[in-house]
């Protein structure tokens, strides 16, 4: 095989994405592309849901497993908040949809190949370029440029680590038990961890059938059983739900760090995904960033310009991602209610762009005012005091939804 211009490490959301935009129709400079994906087995992730938020009309709406038109969260003692997030919409995709939706794109594409392989490592060459390594240190690939998107094996040292897990159920129910139109983005009537929150997670596919999630932000995952009983208690106590069966699960990790991510491991080799710092610290959101790094890198290859890899996010949202994520540790915010009274006090469209990282400073300010103050500012006084540590190696999955 010649040698490609550009070689993709991972058929996930991250590596997926960027050969989608890599190779569509035109473009100045045409581009020879790789992706080297896992064989079959524990390296390849199971089907998974991927979340976010934008107006009708996107890319992969006609891939969409629902969208829904308003959110609701609820409060500990059960108070609803229902908002119109126009001119956005919740979006749903599950990954074996968009893998096809992809792999109609990609099989016509006259300079895009496919190979199935274990990588365990890609470096730089003396020559330029890359190489992608097999188990036996062979070279299974040499491009001249190399994006790996595998999920990072440690994460970086970090003032504050914690993590988002979570296990949902696919249920479907006896009798209608859910509104179509809204999705749950958090139910707080759940038992709350010592350190961090948790809360439910509701996205009807119709009214008889939903994702029921139970999610926590805490320093460490559960036993297998203790999200069992979590799910049991939500649909059942809380939910109430009567009679139903579980069609099919999904589980995760994701993290929620303020350490750095490098968005290059060497002069030819790049990170994306996760690995690349595309998911955002505070919520935990993936698939929204993947996106806009995989079409700014397709648009400047394409365009025959030297690529200059684009940030997921900009200094000032991360900067505010680590604020909320050491108070939130440190116990001086209260999660529910901290979420809650956002919801609550901000524009839902305002609010969305500005999880989403893009929203202007005086939208965040405006916004800060709905935070608790003092304890907030006390945070970012502290902050620079914190010394970056090195936390656990943790099991990640990819997966944007909290």
């Amino acid at each position: 095989m010649p040698d490609p211009d550009v070689v993709i490490v991972g058929a996930g959301a991250a590596g997926l994405s960027l050969a989608y935009h890599l190779c569509a129709p035109g473009g100045a400079v045409p581009l020879s592309v790789v992706l080297v994906d896992a064989p079959p087995g524990p390296l390849r992730p199971p089907p998974r849901t991927w979340c976010y938020w934008e107006p009708p009309g996107g890319a992969y709406d006609a891939a969409l497993a629902a969208s829904w038109p308003r959110l609701r969260v609820r409060a500990a003692d059960g108070t609803p908040t229902v908002t119109d997030p126009s001119p956005y919409r919740y979006k749903m995709l599950r990954s074996d949809a968009f893998e096809a939706l992809a792999g109609r794109r990609l099989s016509g594409a006259p300079a895009f190949r496919r190979i199935e392989a274990t990588v365990t490592a890609v470096r730089d060459t003396p020559g330029g370029g890359a190489e992608v390594l097999g188990p036996h240190g062979q070279v299974l690939v040499h491009g001249r440029q190399v994006f790996d998107s595998r999920p990072p094996r440690r994460l970086p040292p970090a003032r504050t680590t914690l993590l988002q897990h979570f296990t949902g159920w696919f249920v479907r129910t006896e009798r209608p038990a859910f509104d179509p139109t809204t999705a749950d983005l958090m139910d707080f009537r759940t038992p709350q961890p010592t350190r961090g929150l948790s809360f439910g997670y509701v996205l009807p596919l119709d009214r008889q059938t939903a994702l029921v999630e139970y999610t926590e932000f805490s320093p460490a995952p559960l036993a297998t059983e203790g999200y069992r009983r979590a799910l049991d208690h939500y649909t059942r106590e809380v939910l109430k739900l009567g009679e139903f069966r579980v069609t099919a699960q999904e589980r995760g990790v994701i993290p929620m760090t303020d350490g750095h991510f490098p968005r290059s491991a060497g002069r030819s080799v790049y990170r994306i995904g996760t690995a690349g710092g595309a998911t955002r610290p505070s919520t935990g959101y993936t698939f929204a960033a993947v996106q806009r790094q995989s079409r700014a890198v397709a648009d400047q290859l394409r365009a025959g310009r030297e690529l200059r890899m684009p940030a997921p996010y900009g200094a000032w949202p991360r900067a505010m991602d680590a604020v909320m994520l050491r108070a939130l540790d440190s116990g001086r915010v209260e999660g529910a209610d901290f979420f809650t009274r956002l919801f609550r006090g901000v524009p839902a469209a305002r609010l969305l762009r500005f999880l989403d990282g893009s929203s202007h400073l005086h939208e965040d300010l405006l916004i800060g005012l709905r935070t608790p103050v003092v304890p907030m500012l006390r945070t970012v006084a502290e902050l620079p005091f914190r010394t970056r540590r090195e936390p656990p190696p943790p099991t990640t999955h990819e997966k944007s939804t909290p």
